[in-house]
């Protein structure tokens, strides 16, 4: 049987290499050259990485992971069992012959593992970006059998090897699509085609740190053409509160919804304002980092403007904080923190990009116990000396000290998390830090639970949430308040 797979793996290559394909002659060649040592797929993800903003980068880190498994199985694995020569070159004409002639084993072919393997990787984060794609791979795969460097029996498996080698990336570090929020509870949410009913208060500031500022009402009508747009900013601005209200009475007349565009902040405020009026919420990610969109499982205008067409909608927990029992507090959405997290999350972020998200959370745990100092406050009626303390709306994901996002949006509890001072207390937590396992350091406390009381503050001590940072004033008390909020996102099929 293998004599005659390889037979006709033979006759194969002789029919493809010995025929005219018309204009392959000045294209493949080339496309082949192109693709040694991966260069083609890493400027195609640098490429993407740099225009497709989150997803974009997404993609193309899977996709490089992938090419990454791909190539290391090919090159230790496979060549190494299989000696196989190469073609011989008598039916090739000379014209494609590649300079070059590899000199490694034949079977199987690592340009089309490493392609199969980049192209079905960006096709788990993106399938349009993936069958964008798949005619690249396909073509890089083919010109190796018609250069003549390979067999189609080669080529074929390296494409077998590629395609799996993406699938055992991706069962090690699920997609966003496989950790999607639960789709329950679903809430009832009028559908609204084109965006009809909705009214958005757009923050023009949102997401902005240099150059001009976009045309925020193109931004939703482009994906939205019925919504109303009003727009919040500028030097003669309404105070945001008041926008929101305006918005959400014109949408409770329209008998639609509230959309906001902007980051956590400008959110958070339009998740209070539509409790208040009981309207479901449409958000569209126009902020800097944008958590709460991003949780929800809404990364892109587009995939807003397609839960509101279809109606689909979760209701999902809020978390308040309060100065007293008759007080009506602040919603938060994220997270709340006291002490040096807001600083801790800075330093993370600015250099998480540069060299990768462990570095940055080490790099900040030691600049921010190199500097700060314990802020002591009663915990549920306990005196402690901490740094930090953060609670989060629901529990996150991630390093004890750093957390960084969530699965579920209605789970009920306060994640909260605690970074105690005393004792030897910066070197204990830098080197459950460095090690990796700050859960196992006794200097972190950890709990999830549905009410939390915090006193002995002194007045002026900083609170930080979503974003925004107000002073305290006396003992503060933070509780859950499940499925208070209707917002719209995309259900699982």
């Amino acid at each position: 049987m293998r004599t005659v797979l390889t037979h006709l793996d033979r006759l194969a290559f002789v029919r493809i290499a010995s025929r005219e394909w018309p204009g392959a002659q000045r294209v493949l060649p080339r496309l082949s050259r192109s693709a040694n040592h991966g260069l083609l797929w890493f400027g195609l993800a640098a490429g993407g990485a740099a225009l497709g903003g989150r997803p974009g980068r997404r993609a193309a880190l899977r996709g490089i992971a992938s090419l990454a498994v791909a190539s290391a199985t090919v090159n230790t694995f496979g060549k190494r069992s299989v000696r196989r020569e190469r073609p011989l070159l008598d039916a090739v004409p000379v014209i494609r012959r590649l300079h070059r002639q590899p000199f490694t084993s034949s079977f199987p072919s690592g340009h089309a593992a490493s392609a199969v393997a980049f192209a079905t990787g960006v096709a788990f984060e993106n399938k349009w970006w993936g069958l964008a794609l798949a005619p690249i791979a396909v073509s890089v795969a083919f010109s190796r059998v018609y250069t003549g460097v390979h067999y189609p029996g080669d080529v074929l498996a390296g494409a077998a090897l590629g395609a799996g080698a993406a699938f055992a990336v991706r069962g090690l570090a699920p997609t966003r699509a496989q950790l999607a929020p639960p789709a329950r509870p679903r809430a009832d949410a009028p559908a609204l085609p084109g965006g009809r009913g909705l009214v958005v208060v757009a923050n023009q500031g949102s997401g902005q740190r240099a150059g001009p500022r976009p045309d925020r009402n193109q931004e939703v009508r482009g994906v939205l053409p019925q919504a109303e747009v009003m727009e919040y900013g500028g030097p003669q601005a309404q105070p945001l509160t008041d926008v929101l209200e305006e918005a959400a009475e014109r949408a409770r007349q329209l008998g639609g919804a509230l959309g906001v565009l902007g980051g956590d902040g400008t959110v958070n405020a339009a998740a209070t304002v539509a409790v208040r009026h009981g309207l479901p919420l449409a958000v569209l990610p126009g902020g800097t980092h944008n958590h709460f969109a991003y949780d929800l499982g809404i990364e892109t205008y587009a995939a807003a403007a397609r839960a509101l067409e279809s109606g689909e909608a979760v209701a999902v927990d809020l978390a308040r904080f309060r100065s007293g029992p008759h007080t009506v507090g602040r919603y938060f959405l994220n997270t709340f923190s006291i002490g040096v997290y807001p600083e801790l999350v800075r330093i993370r972020e600015k250099w998480a990009g540069r060299i990768g998200a462990w570095p940055a959370g080490v790099l900040a745990a030691w600049e921010v116990l190199r500097t700060a100092e314990p802020l002591t406050v009663e915990i549920n009626g306990k005196q402690r000396s901490v740094w930090m303390l953060f609670a989060g709306n629901c529990q996150y994901r991630g390093l004890g000290l750093a957390p960084v996002r969530r699965h579920d949006l209605a789970d009920g509890v306060l994640d909260v998390r605690v970074v105690h001072g005393g004792r030897l207390a910066r070197t204990r937590l830098l080197a459950a830090a460095l090690t990796g396992a700050p859960r196992s350091s006794p200097v972190l406390g950890e709990a999830r639970m549905r009410r939390l009381r915090l006193g002995g503050l002194p007045d002026g001590t900083a609170l930080a949430f979503d974003g925004e940072v107000i002073a305290s004033q006396g003992e503060l008390t933070l509780e859950k308040e499940n499925e208070a909020l209707t917002v719209y996102r995309l259900l699982p099929e």
